[in-house]
């Protein structure tokens, strides 16, 4: 390399030096200045973010629970639409254990179904699943103490036998408004009929109408008579305690007033929906 090339070069290495400090930042003092404060934060213990935290899984739990607990309950709904309820809570946990016969609608005598209503639910074809009427009566009742009552639709005890737990309280009450908004939507009033004559209880041990009918006429429930179908229904708001074979009294009394009102029924077309 010739003389004047050396003058040239140190005078390039020396602006290089002096330039180089601009041209090439320090990048890891600008990452140790952006990171750390994020790292202080997340590795810093603190009472309030650990509330907070705390706060968040509790909720996301929750929150994952009841989405669980939908699903679940829309597949048990869609499925029952279709298939036997083959046993329910309340027959699992009757310590005199179950007999039951499904059966389906169209063998059942068309007096067992004007019978429940005539007893349980006057209104089962024009309401939606709530007898808004009767809540309010219940809701009048419960205010004095007591027991609480529900003022409950053959829908609303549908739900309830199929899905849930015997006994009151206003959180199985919630539970059961929402299986009742359920079936009401996609089973319709003919199959709510029809699974409820097959898992109410109709005496100690004994579930649906078949074996209601087997245990105390000793003939199939496609040939009871509109006073044998009253007895059965006047049952239905008691089955361990009221008789159906020689009752007497108020259950007695119950009954004659349910055949009566049954043939109001069928004249009146208030079962119609049953059968549409």
């Amino acid at each position: 390399m010739g003389g004047t090339d050396a003058p040239r070069l140190t005078r390039l290495s020396r602006l290089w030096q002096t330039a180089r400090p601009a041209a090439l930042p320090d990048w890891r003092g600008a990452k140790r200045a952006l990171i750390s404060p994020m790292m202080k934060r997340f590795l810093t213990w603190s009472p309030a973010r650990a509330r907070h935290s705390r706060r968040y899984r509790i909720a996301w739990w929750i929150a994952r629970a009841m989405l669980w607990f939908v699903a679940l309950s829309l597949l048990f709904v869609v499925l029952f639409k279709w298939l036997p309820v083959p046993v329910t809570p309340t027959m699992v946990f009757d310590p005199n254990g179950f007999h039951k016969q499904w059966t389906p609608l169209s063998r059942i005598d068309r007096d067992m179904v004007a019978a429940v209503i005539a007893g349980e639910d006057g209104k089962f074809c024009s309401h939606h699943g709530f007898d808004t009427d009767a809540i309010q009566r219940a809701w009048q009742r419960n205010q004095r103490g007591g027991r609480i009552r529900g003022g409950s639709t053959i829908s609303q005890q549908t739900a309830k036998n199929v899905f849930l737990w015997q006994g009151g309280g206003y959180f199985r009450k919630s539970l059961e408004a929402w299986f009742t908004v359920l079936i009401e939507r996609i089973w319709g009033k003919r199959r709510i009929m029809e699974v409820y004559l097959n898992v109410a209880e109709t005496g100690i041990g004994t579930y649906g109408v078949e074996a209601g009918a087997q245990r105390y006429y000793r003939h199939s429930a496609a040939h009871l008579s509109a006073v044998e179908a009253a007895r059965i229904a006047a049952a239905l708001p008691a089955p361990k305690k009221r008789e159906v074979i020689g009752a007497t009294g108020f259950t007695r009394r119950h009954g004659n007033a349910i055949a009566a009102r049954s043939a109001v029924v069928r004249r009146a077309d208030f079962d119609a929906c049953v059968y549409d």
